[in-house]
């Protein structure tokens, strides 16, 4: 809730207190400085939980000043963060939530896990909790935000155990593209490889360019194959190798360069 006796800015107010040169948009200065997504900082700025220099601000599209503005969120003035990278080997029974420890199920976070840095990382994207495997985390939600964006068609690639043996049928039409229960269609993946198979089932790698919600394992209930057990193996070419489940490490530089790459990368869409 919004301090009483602040009133309302209104945007032709904060715009003419920030000069245009290097002003940017609120949101974006909320996900520089680690407090949330752009789209968690429009959700505060909506919400009345937003302050600049003093006055409370819920029109979006505002641009401040980082170097001259004072920007508050719940009444407390935010510190822009130094950039911060990492990859996790998430491991099963571990929810993908920005919550320091559990979630509102009292289940565990991912974030809880990070020990040893003074920033505060949430996760780019999600993986389901029984899924396992590379999850990136940042402060960053510039960045975040467009890697999981799908114009992008940023690259993850997962190691999937089907139920059953998978049939060239099976694997041509996953490759193609299939409709999930809702009525969408998925994109064509950019590889599927079978790793091993049984009488009884299947491991297959599968690269996707898209993000839809629980894509893999939807996939398999549209071919009739369900996801016994999925883990991510790659997110754009970082991997967890080396990694004890639960375990992270701070990117390298060239990984983080080649994350930017990815995500400044025009659309071929």
């Amino acid at each position: 809730m919004s301090p009483r006796g602040r009133r309302r800015a209104s945007r032709k107010e904060v715009t003419e207190a920030a000069p245009p040169e290097g002003a940017v948009r609120l949101q974006k200065l909320l996900a520089r400085a680690g407090v949330s997504s752009r789209r968690g900082g429009e959700a505060l700025i909506t919400a009345g939980r937003v302050m600049v220099n003093g006055q409370v601000v819920t029109e979006l599209g505002i641009r401040v000043d980082p170097s001259k503005d004072e920007v508050a969120v719940d009444g407390r003035v935010i510190q822009r963060q130094a950039p911060v990278y990492l990859v996790m080997n998430k491991p099963d029974g571990v929810v993908c939530s920005a919550e320091t420890t559990v979630d509102e199920r009292g289940r565990p976070t991912v974030v809880s896990l990070i020990r040893g840095i003074d920033e505060r990382v949430y996760p780019v994207g999600r993986l389901d909790f029984h899924t396992r495997g590379v999850l990136l985390l940042t402060n960053d939600g510039d960045l975040a935000a467009r890697l999981t964006h799908p114009r992008h068609k940023v690259p993850k690639t997962y190691h999937a155990k089907f139920q059953g043996q998978l049939q060239p049928e099976d694997l041509q039409a996953l490759s193609m593209g299939v409709t999930l229960e809702d009525g969408t269609r998925t994109r064509p993946l950019a590889e599927i490889s079978v790793i091993k198979d049984t009488q009884t089932n299947t491991w297959a790698q599968l690269t996707l360019t898209q993000g839809l919600y629980r894509q893999v394992r939807r996939m398999g209930d549209a071919i009739g194959h369900p996801v016994l057990k999925l883990i991510r193996v790659s997110f754009a070419g970082v991997t967890a190798d080396g990694l004890p489940e639960g375990d992270w490490r701070l990117l390298r530089d060239d990984e983080v360069a080649r994350l930017r790459g990815l995500a400044a990368a025009p659309s071929s869409m």
